[in-house]
């Protein structure tokens, strides 16, 4: 039986060949050591460009093996499907990349066990960091992390046994209610309570927010439901679920809300426009996210923006100069649009 040939493996004794030199220089050019060994930049580029019409690719954890550091830097995050969490990856990649750090990003659906396994396969690539973003259970991460030595921080949802960075979602679920509260008094010429709708009540973030949605009511001296807290989870289809229930039971639903993600916000404006409970007027909403695209929607929203940027700096100085195991850093939220 004739079988196809297997074309060869080009090695890097083939390439030292190709370039004239030994093939330890090939080994030091190809991982980025060259310099160290007083390599010239002519060859190391000649190196390098045999390597890539040879189709050479680095044995990654052979080579890992070799160095004393592997400059790799591993994030494990919840979601791909909003613009906060495709902001925080892209902010790391690139704060990664301008301090010589090689990233790797894995989605971990909000499911611990893809976490655990996401951390391992990090770990056997001999990664400096493991960054948990919005972890379900980020000190799981730690521990794992910290029995093979690796140095981990949590992003988003904060753990006790590692550096945390997160927004300061009390003060701006808050701020939020307030502006909205206002709005809605504004509208309608009376005070209202809002309906709070999206997130898990057993997480930090939603629990502090509800905190600050309920504080702000009291400020303003609002009784508030406590039926009319909705922590029903993220998706769409929940808080789609969740007022259609509320509806039935009721046969209304308040005119404002606070709206916990933009991805619930997706659930809530499917049911606005399919249930025609504010066929006469518009509901006044306040979205603890923030996506431009939102306000084409309609007129009365309020939105807060997670500061993704200072959220990352303050990652990176974390990694650049350390911090304390139970250091807890609360990044301020910024409001899109004005009261």
């Amino acid at each position: 039986m004739n079988r196809d040939k297997q074309p060869k493996r080009t090695t890097i004794y083939d390439l030292a060949e190709l370039a004239g030199t030994s093939a330890s220089a090939v080994s030091a050019v190809l991982n980025g050591n060259w310099k160290k060994r007083r390599i010239g930049s002519q060859l190391a580029e000649k190196i390098t460009r045999l390597a890539e019409e040879q189709g050479y690719a680095v044995n990654m954890q052979a080579s890992l093996l070799r160095r004393e550091k592997s400059k790799i830097i591993g994030m494990i995050v919840p979601k791909y499907d909003n613009r906060y969490f495709g902001s925080i990856v892209e902010t790391f990649e690139n704060m990664a990349r301008q301090r010589g750090l090689f990233p790797i990003v894995t989605c971990t659906r909000r499911d611990p066990e893809l976490e655990i396994e996401a951390a391992r396969e990090m770990l056997s690539y001999q990664v400096e960091w493991v960054v948990s973003t919005g972890a379900t259970d980020p000190d799981r991460v730690t521990d794992l992390c910290a029995a093979s030595g690796v140095r981990s921080l949590n992003l988003d949802l904060p753990g006790s046994k590692a550096p945390s960075v997160i927004s300061d979602n009390f003060a701006g679920a808050r701020e939020l209610t307030r502006r909205v509260l206002l709005n809605h008094e504004r509208k309608l010429g009376h005070k209202s309570p809002l309906l709070f709708i999206g997130g898990r009540g057993s997480d930090h973030n939603t629990s502090e927010r509800v905190k600050g949605f309920l504080a702000a009511h009291a400020e303003m001296e609002i009784t508030v439901h406590q039926h009319h807290i909705l922590t029903c989870g993220y998706a769409p289809e929940k808080a789609d679920d969740a007022l259609s229930a509320l509806a039935q039971a009721e046969g209304s639903v308040p005119m404002g809300m606070f709206v916990n993600s933009t991805i619930s916000l997706e659930g809530v404006m499917g049911w606005i426009r399919r249930s025609g409970h504010y066929s006469t007027i518009a509901p006044t909403l306040g979205c603890f996210d923030w996506d431009p695209f939102v306000a084409l929607l309609c007129d009365d929203i309020q939105m807060v923006r997670q500061d993704v940027p200072a959220m990352l700096s303050s990652v990176f100085d974390i990694i650049d100069n350390g911090a304390k195991t139970t250091s807890l850093i609360e990044i301020p939220p910024v409001f899109v649009t004005s009261p």
